[in-house]
């Protein structure tokens, strides 16, 4: 009953903040009055945090509505560039339609540095406004209480609307009360219409779900009204906000289109290129180590997405502009995780820079295991090709825990990796038409392989695990190579398989039916696939377990019940509870040492790993855990520091132990 009580209060305060924001607009054009949409996070209404922005504007003679007071006037053409999949974004960008419907209107949006998603609004709300030859303006609001660049931007803007001839020096208004008053351009017009009807105002809460209610986007924007006087036309047409999409066709894949894959995994993605050669997809995988990569997407991208997003489009810019390729035959794949994280939205921003770049042709496919709305004819992941690239992935992890395991210790410099490249050059030509029969033969093989290459000292070196947001933890670029830094170190790199980041999201869907929204066929599915992965893995347990050297596989299940200790297992954005569970499965297996890579402002990231460090030393004292930022601007120097001053501390606690042992 509360709840039901709860919803229709929220049903009617809506229709309350809409009502006003229809009044507004009415009264707008009854005065003659100019508009500002003030768009911003729930936060934003905190007069401490928007420094009283809305008072300023008012101050310069025009009215302040909010996005959610007209988002439900305006209609959107779909798809947009973006994935769009939040409720304020969606708001904003109708918000933002309105705006472009209406010369009364002009929108200011309010950001704040490193708030989640922003970077990838802005761009759509500037795309939206320029289209339709409509100027956006942006505000960036942080602790700085200094307005004085805040009121340059606002006066730039109403001296570029006078210069379009849409705001007049001195004009006449009617407050509601009927009275007309004549003001000059520097008289606030605006704020004793605010006062009255205090729902119009930006500091009203306005965080709402609009799309929740009933189909308010297949109504018009507004109705023309026929009172306005004819010298004055407030509505105009609008540009379509739908972004053209290229697909993919059975044609080009028959043709042999070059198809481009970012890098993220190096050993896992070499693997899996000769499958997709087999099933007629012309992969190619770009370098593991480009800093050329970095450059590219700083040139392409907003600055103040994440460094994953920067590198991942550069990748793929750089390689497109190169001129090695015809891309009038070449096409560029994406993986998108369907989740709240900016990873979702790589495959927007690769378009939106393919487009800036000239090449907006050029189809960009999606490699998706959840709905993404993306469809294209040419490209399908079928079953046959997951027989054999679920063992390539197995395959993947196995070596690279080897690798790293025995590489520190080897008698004879460079015969861990050669080893390795022996093996992955056979696999990379047996995989694709592999059975899992002769799978296990190999994966045994590998084992005893690396169980015999002499090593001097075996163990004795301090373990340090690697983990964080998935890219950043596995891409050399992305971390400036931090295994190499490692081992240069004299310690032992430990980094978590790439299988169980593939796990984390189907177990997911189970924790959401045990402790979110019900639905057992997502329960069930879950289920059997996580069973099936984890028996494809206990075949490398028990080999890993009767080996000399090296300890099994961790269960997915185990490293959520680690997490669990610390976190709730709703904490599914970005890395998750994954991250967390990761750092337990560490410590309670002999790396006490772990360094946690994020990107600057990863706000899952720092949720989920940078902020549960220090609930981890009080769990685990003999904890060793530093946090690295990884960015464009990051220093390197720094971030090499931090690390030594880690692994300082662990040979210390390494020396402690065995002194300990000796008494």
């Amino acid at each position: 009953v509360a709840v039901d009580a709860a919803w229709k209060e929220d049903i009617a305060f809506k229709k309350t903040m809409r009502k006003a924001g229809e009044d507004a607009l009415k009264w707008m054009e009854q005065n003659n009055m100019h508009g500002i949409v003030l768009a911003g996070r729930p936060y934003h209404v905190d007069p401490e945090i928007n420094h009283a922005i809305p008072d300023l504007i008012c101050s310069y003679n025009m009215a302040v509505l909010t996005e959610d007071s007209i988002a439900h006037l305006g209609y959107l053409e779909r798809n947009l560039r973006i994935y769009d999949q939040w409720m304020y974004h969606t708001r904003l960008y109708r918000a933002a339609k309105v705006v472009c419907q209406r010369n009364d209107l002009d929108i200011i949006q309010l950001n704040s540095f490193g708030c989640g998603l922003d970077a990838l609004t802005t761009d759509q709300v500037l795309e939206i406004c320029e289209a339709s030859d409509k100027i956006y303006t942006v505000l960036k609001i942080d602790e700085v209480s200094n307005l004085g660049a805040a009121r340059i931007r606002i006066r730039s803007l109403l001296a570029a609307l006078k210069q379009k001839g849409l705001l007049e020096e001195n004009y006449e208004y009617r407050d509601f009360k009927g009275a007309r008053t004549t003001v000059q351009a520097n008289q606030p017009k605006a704020s004793k219409y605010l006062g009255t009807k205090s729902t119009a105002r930006v500091n009203q809460p306005n965080e709402f779900n609009i799309t929740s209610l009933q189909n308010t986007e297949s109504q018009p924007a507004i109705s023309q009204n026929t009172d306005i006087s004819p010298e004055y036309n407030i509505f105009r047409e609008a540009t379509s906000t739908e972004f053209p999409r290229v697909e993919f066709t059975k044609k080009m894949r028959e043709e042999g289109w070059t198809i481009l894959a970012p890098q993220m995994a190096p050993i896992h993605f070499e693997l899996l290129v000769p499958i997709f050669h087999k099933y007629g997809y012309n992969i190619e995988l770009l370098p593991s180590v480009d800093p050329k990569a970095v450059s590219a997407g700083l040139k392409f991208v907003n600055n103040d997405i994440c460094y994953p997003s920067i590198l991942v489009t550069g990748q793929i810019m750089e390689a497109a502009t190169s001129g090695k390729y015809d891309m009038n035959k070449t096409a560029v794949l994406i993986t998108q995780t369907g989740g709240g994280c900016r990873a979702t939205n790589y495959i927007s921003l690769i378009r939106k820079a393919l487009h800036d770049a000239g090449l907006g042709h050029v189809p960009v496919i999606s490699l998706a295991l959840s709905s993404t709305n993306e469809h294209n004819e040419g490209f399908e992941i079928t079953l046959p090709m997951l027989k054999v690239g679920i063992p390539a992935l197995l395959a993947g992890d196995l070596l690279m825990m080897l690798l790293y395991r025995v590489r520190p210790y080897e008698a004879v410099p460079g015969s861990a990796y050669e080893l390795f490249r022996g093996w992955m050059d056979y696999l990379k030509h047996e995989m694709p038409n592999m059975s899992w029969k002769r799978a296990k033969q190999c994966y045994q093989q590998i084992i005893d392989d690396f169980d015999k290459i002499e090593c001097i000292n075996f163990g004795s070196k301090p373990r340090v695990g690697v983990v964080g947001e998935i890219l950043v933890k596995f891409h050399p670029t992305a971390n400036n190579e931090v295994v190499k830094v490692i081992e240069s170190q004299g310690c032992e790199a430990v980094v978590p398989g790439l299988i169980d980041f593939f796990m984390f999201g189907i177990i997911n869907r189970k924790f959401r039916h045990q402790q979110l929204s019900p639905n057992i066929k997502q329960y069930i599915a879950s289920s059997s696939l996580i069973g099936f992965f984890e028996k494809m893995r206990n075949s490398i347990r028990k080999m890993l377990a009767k080996s000399e050297r090296f300890e099994p596989f961790a269960h997915i299940e185990t490293t959520a019940k680690g997490a669990a200790k610390i976190l709730d297992l709703c904490n599914m954005m970005g890395e998750g509870w994954l991250l967390t569970g990761e750092m337990v499965e560490l410590l309670e297996s002999g790396t006490p040492n772990i360094v946690c890579a994020q990107p600057f402002a990863c706000l899952p990231n720092h949720v989920v790993g940078k902020s549960v460090i220090k609930r981890l030393r009080q769990m685990y004292p003999k904890s060793n855990i530093v946090a690295v930022d990884y960015d464009p601007g990051a220093s390197e120097v720094n971030q090499l520091n931090r690390i030594k001053l880690m692994i300082s501390v662990a040979f210390s606690n390494l020396e402690n132990e065995r002194n300990k042992t000796l008494c």
